[in-house]
């Protein structure tokens, strides 16, 4: 079997964008039938401020093919660390070795920021190429699902209804409004499920801010007061994508968030494009799901949010066996 064969792990570089990119799609074809990851995507995780490659990121190959890749990161300060894993389908080996080395770097990241534990967080499609069982074996667990969902776009959609009354949208062309969309976000998802606070400039580097066609993100107010925003990108081959739907409490239940879904459905179809798309907790508690569904999307598919709590360990007990002394040929996988 593939999983019993000698692999070796090394720290992804720069320079291997286009292989994990590769890797990626490879793995997006097999979990939902087609490739749904852009090079650029890969190219920011790789260039993040808060990642360290020689010490948060490792390539696993086999006969000179990568067959697993893994990326640690940080942007709570604290115990939350996050963490992306992926790797095809019999090289169960390979995997769990990056499992080890991803649990052992965030419990000293997390030793770092002062926290006495670290609580771990991974992204997975629902049926991923991943041995779940293995995954509970070492202790992580569901703790959340999201819906991808999407809709078809046609002519028929550029016909945008009206705004509630008093409704006015501006798009985000200057700087000033970029920044109130920034502020919008983090106060309407400030309450979501794995929310990490974050500053103007490590936003505009989350959201690969050169890229961003600030055109297509809309500011709603009411009057004088901002109400709602909507950030979406044109970007990805597949789809047009939407990042974020915030509507301020105090104004939900009027139909601002239907009104802004319609305005990007017609937005889009003008655009050309024949898919929309977004990601959305099932658990949400502004009944966002039943929005989108009354508007027409449906689920793509979905991912489950995985989690491990592990303990940390005072630096002198830990030791400083650097991590990379892990990374070697190996038969089997690391406990």
């Amino acid at each position: 079997m593939h999983s019993e064969r000698p692999f070796t792990v090394r720290p992804a570089t720069a320079e291997d964008a286009s292989l994990i990119c590769a890797l990626l799609n490879e793995i997006d074809t097999i979990e939902t039938g087609g490739p749904d990851t852009e090079l650029h995507d890969v190219e920011t995780d790789l260039a993040h401020p808060e990642v360290d490659l020689r010490e948060d990121s490792w390539l696993a190959f086999q006969d000179g093919r990568l067959v697993a890749y893994a990326l640690v990161w940080d942007e709570s300060g604290g115990e939350r660390v996050n963490t992306d894993h992926y790797v095809l389908p019999g090289h169960e080996a390979a995997a769990e070795h990056l499992f080890a080395l991803v649990e052992r770097r965030a419990a000293e990241r997390a030793r770092a920021n002062g926290a006495s534990r670290a609580v771990l967080h991974l992204h997975l499609n629902a049926t991923p190429t991943t041995d779940l069982d293995m995954l509970a074996r070492r202790g992580w667990g569901r703790v959340r699902r999201y819906h991808v969902m999407t809709r078809a776009l046609s002519d028929a959609d550029r016909a945008v209804p009206e705004p509630p009354a008093g409704l006015v949208l501006r798009d985000c062309a200057d700087e000033a409004d970029r920044r109130r969309a920034h502020a919008l976000i983090q106060e309407t998802f400030s309450e979501h499920f794995d929310h990490q606070p974050r500053t103007y400039e490590q936003w505009l580097y989350d959201i690969g801010g050169a890229r961003v066609d600030w055109s297509l993100v809309w500011i709603a107010s009411v009057g004088a007061d901002d109400a709602a925003v909507l950030f979406s990108r044109n970007d990805r081959q597949t789809m047009a994508w939407i990042r974020n739907i915030g509507v301020r409490r105090e104004h939900r239940g009027r139909g601002i968030a239907g009104y802004l879904l319609r305005y990007a459905f017609g937005t889009y179809a003008g655009l050309g494009r024949d898919t929309i798309g977004l990601g959305v907790d099932t658990l949400n508690k502004s009944g966002a799901l039943r929005i989108y569904e009354a508007h027409g999307m449906g689920t793509h598919f979905a991912v489950d949010t995985w989690e491990v709590v592990l303990p940390v360990e005072p630096a002198a007990v830990c030791g400083s066996t650097p991590l990379e002394r892990l990374d070697v040929v190996t038969e089997g996988p690391v406990a």
